[in-house]
Formats: structure tokens, C-alpha cells, sequence
């Protein structure tokens, strides 16, 4: 299959004008084959060193029957709009997101008590990519963000979550306050986290189909979603630091509620 090209960098390789979707580093490259979705080319870098991960990337690439090739690492650079690619990038589908609907539908069809995390302004590429690993590791159903206010599954996005995003659903939404009336009325607890609550977090009961709510690390949870929510916890801090990290925070959350559900 070939791809739009403008401005040739290599034997075969190309930058196209408008990106094509890409994904960069073995562990996502890999976790994108393991999904299923589909790999339309995987570029290496000339010279790297063998290893496991390369070696099962070839085979897979193989068995698929995805084109290989093999460029300069500068030139895998400009391809990957960074350096910090591994010396893998594969160009795949699109990104498919999940209709609010069809996902607490899939959620509610694999358990009877799904956990669901929506993200309110939770901003840092990295930030989405390392609460997506988290939330991929402890069984999370789906991460629910909003078209304004959180970014898009972008390949940096990949890349922090070491892969685990691509086993992930995820749906982006007009307006989280009216996607958590949808969400209260399938049955869904609301539980956000703020500094200010007066419920410790390992207080609360998680037992139940439950969405976790996660604001940014300035701005928290905004006000209408907090009085939407079920309950409000809360991460006691000991130092002189007044708040954590958006993913640290969240990750401790959910590691609470496999605690709890073990």
C-alpha cells in the first residue's frame, strides 16, 4: 500500500504534507501488533542492536505480511518528529474512538461492576499516556475525556503509556457534565478526587459499576461535575507539597479500587 509522499528523505520512506497515523518506540509498536489494530509499514532504523522485542517485531511484521524497512536514524527522526522513537516507527490505521454509548455498553457486558476514568482537563500528553498504562494494568473498561479539554490518543500519548493504550477504549465527549448524567443513568457511581474532600480515599466503598473522575493538577475538578458526583475522596498529604501529579494521583486511586475488589 503506499502512502501520500512529499518531500522524499530516504529510499522508500517519505514525509508526507498532512502526517499519516504513526506510532514510535518497540513497546507501543508491539502492544499495537498484540491489539490487532493494523499496521500498514514498520520502519527501523539501520543498525540497531538485536534484541527480543526487535526480533518478535520482525516475526510479527512477518506473519502479518507488513512491509519492512530500514533508514538512516536521522532520517526515522524526521518521520517520527522526534528522537525518541527507539529506532521503530509504524505507520497504522487510524484511531478509532468509542461512542459514549457503546462504551458502557461493552463495559457492563464484561462485568457487572465495570471501572470507567474520565479525565477533566487533564491536558499533558504525558499525563493521558501514564494514567492510560495505570489504567490498563488494573482493568479499566474505558477512559472518557472531552473534545476540548483533554488531547487526542496523539503517538507521544502511546509512547507514555509504554503500548498500553492501544489496548484501551476510549471515547471523547462534547461535555463530561451531561456525559455523566448518561453514565448516573446506566447505573454508574461517580466518584471524583479533590484535595478538599472529606472522605479518605481508602474509605469509600469501590464495589459498584464506578467512574473515576481525575482533574487536573491546577484547576481540579471543575464545579458542576463535582456536584454530579457521587462522592468526593481524597489523597492525604503529609509534606509541603499541596497536591500530586494528575496521573500519580489517579493511579493511586485505581490501585485502591483493585485493592478493594481482590
Amino acid at each position: 500500500m503506499s502512502l501520500p509522499l512529499a518531500g522524499r528523505v530516504g529510499e522508500g520512506v517519505s514525509i508526507p504534507n498532512n502526517p499519516p497515523n504513526l506510532i514510535y518506540g518497540r513497546n507501543p509498536v508491539l502492544e499495537a501488533f498484540r491489539a490487532g489494530r493494523t499496521v500498514r509499514r514498520l520502519v527501523l532504523a539501520r543498525g540497531l542492536r538485536d534484541e527480543p522485542r526487535l526480533r518478535t517485531l520482525r516475526e510479527l511484521a512477518r506473519t502479518t505480511k507488513v512491509p519492512v524497512e530500514e533508514v538512516e536514524r536521522e532520517q526515522l527522526d524526521d518521520i517520527a518528529h522526534t528522537e525518541a522513537h527507539q529506532g521503530v516507527v509504524a505507520y497504522v490505521t487510524k484511531r478509532q474512538y468509542w461512542e459514549l454509548d457503546q462504551l458502557m455498553d461493552a463495559a457492563l457486558a464484561e462485568s457487572p461492576n465495570p471501572i470507567l476514568l474520565m479525565l477533566d482537563s487533564v491536558q499533558d500528553p504525558q499525563n493521558l499516556g501514564t494514567i492510560s498504562r495505570t489504567a490498563e494494568a488494573t482493568g479499566v473498561a474505558g477512559i472518557i475525556t472531552s473534545h476540548n479539554r483533554s488531547p487526542e490518543v496523539t503517538p507521544s500519548v502511546v509512547k507514555a503509556s509504554a503500548g498500553a493504550a492501544e489496548h484501551l477504549r476510549y471515547a471523547r465527549v462534547a461535555n463530561l457534565a451531561q456525559a455523566a448524567d448518561t453514565l448516573k443513568g446506566k447505573g454508574f457511581w461517580l466518584v471524583g478526587l479533590a484535595g478538599d474532600a472529606t472522605t479518605d480515599y481508602t474509605a469509600f466503598d469501590y464495589r459498584r459499576p464506578l467512574v473515576l473522575i481525575v482533574g487536573s493538577e491546577g484547576e481540579g475538578i471543575h464545579q458542576l461535575l463535582r456536584k454530579k458526583s457521587d462522592a468526593m475522596v481524597r489523597i492525604p498529604m503529609s509534606g509541603r507539597v499541596g497536591s500530586l501529579n494528575a496521573a500519580v494521583a489517579g493511579s493511586i486511586l485505581l490501585y485502591e479500587v483493585l485493592r478493594q475488589r481482590r
